[in-house]
């Protein structure tokens, strides 16, 4: 049986080159596609497959997972999907046939980060279902800085190469995933795997803290929609160069690094829903400045500081919370869910939404959207930290 410390440095390592795979493909792939001709349309086609997938996809791994009882196992079947996936890359630059390689590597990527999410919080759960976010924060620091990286070496590299080494980059990057999942040991605290089936999600989802918890969650990363599709095209139409666009970039991933380094000395799990109240009211006043101050390139960077409470202080409390709601052989599923409706919905809803009020307002007004809809995180954040108050977390399955 595997000590807790080998599960954890293998989920960081994992986490590392996932998220090292993912800042190769999410910033460079559409480069790449427009280096082949494909037309602006077609491009953002392709780039928002990533919000389809994640409306089913990490529910559907999460179930194969919960029902398997060997995380461990998914992930290994994923990583090779994802790699197998990744030569379709290499084929003529149809649109419909990259739409499928690309469509399939996303939906086989969706089960890294609640699965691996799902072996963390399992490994560092204490009685009562609380984790330890000091040690969390140890471990998915790596996922970031596996981000940051390649991001990083990854603008270098393409500079010097061109974008035709793209399929090839990936490919590498993808090879690097497998060989982290074949690290993963079975995890200690899953070892007998039951032959019935899981317990149901409903008695779980049902519970009204668990559906206000899920309606903030959507609403604050329905905010980040705005960060993540119309950040880099707002600071360009005022005027930005490139390497101050990937200097804010790179900021926030700086002290989301630091966050997740230091966080253990005030994130505290009895703390858990102020936390959330406080990164949804400090994204609606980072968006809010973005649409004022955005001209201001040294109002902007301070701005980005504030994405170590609004993204990775939110993150860690609400794997804390899952943990709770979804103890058990119901946590992958818990973990996939927070993928899909924070991610996935928001992130359709998002894009769509957005793309049509920029057209008719310009990217500023997507901010002012963005900035509202962390008010209205706070305020279901709010409901959910007084009902948490009164009803007792659900008995570990």
């Amino acid at each position: 049986m595997p000590d807790s410390r080998r599960v954890l440095r293998a989920s960081a390592a994992l986490s590392f080159a996932y998220f090292a795979a993912i800042g190769v493909f999410n910033p460079y792939a559409p480069l790449w596609y427009a280096s082949m001709g494909l037309p602006v349309v077609a491009i953002g086609l392709l780039v928002s497959l990533i919000s389809w997938t994640r409306l089913f996809a990490p529910l559907l791994w999460g179930m194969v997972a919960d029902r398997s009882g060997r995380r461990d196992r998914v992930l290994q079947a994923a990583s090779l999907a994802c790699l197998l996936a990744s030569l379709g890359l290499f084929q003529p630059p149809t649109v419909l046939g990259l739409g499928v390689a690309v469509f399939l590597l996303y939906a086989f990527s969706a089960a890294f980060v609640p699965l691996n999410d799902a072996i963390i919080a399992s490994e560092l759960q204490a009685q009562g279902g609380a984790i330890d976010p000091r040690r969390y924060g140890r471990v998915r620091l790596w996922g970031s800085a596996g981000f940051l990286f390649t991001v990083w070496v990854g603008g270098w590299w393409f500079e010097r190469m061109g974008m035709a080494v793209f399929p090839a980059t990936m490919v590498a990057a993808l090879l690097m995933l497998v060989l982290a999942a074949a690290r993963l040991p079975r995890p200690a605290r899953t070892q007998a795997v039951s032959h019935e089936a899981p317990p149901p999600l409903w008695p779980a989802l049902r519970r009204p803290v668990v559906g206000w918890f899920f309606l903030a969650l959507f609403f604050v990363l329905l905010a980040h929609v705005a960060l993540y599709a119309f950040f880099s095209l707002y600071l360009d139409s005022l005027g930005y160069s490139k390497p101050q666009v990937g200097g804010l970039w790179a900021a926030s991933v700086v002290v989301e690094i630091a966050w997740f380094a230091l966080q253990g000395r005030w994130l505290r799990h009895e703390h858990l829903h102020r936390w959330l109240i406080a990164a949804a009211l400090l994204t609606s006043l980072r968006f809010a400045g973005t649409a004022l101050l955005g001209g201001q390139f040294w109002a902007v960077l301070l701005l980005q500081g504030l994405h170590a409470i609004t993204f990775a202080a939110q993150h860690t409390a609400c794997i804390g919370l899952l943990a709770r709601f979804f103890p058990g052989r119901l946590q992958a599923r818990g973990q996939a869910l927070y993928a899909v409706l924070g991610y996935g919905v928001s992130g359709v809803l998002g894009s769509l939404g957005g793309a049509a009020l920029a057209q008719r307002a310009g990217y500023a007004a997507c901010f002012w959207a963005a900035a509202v809809a962390g008010l209205l995180g706070a305020l279901c954040h709010w409901r959910c930290a007084r009902l948490d108050r009164v009803q007792a977390p659900v008995a570990s399955s």
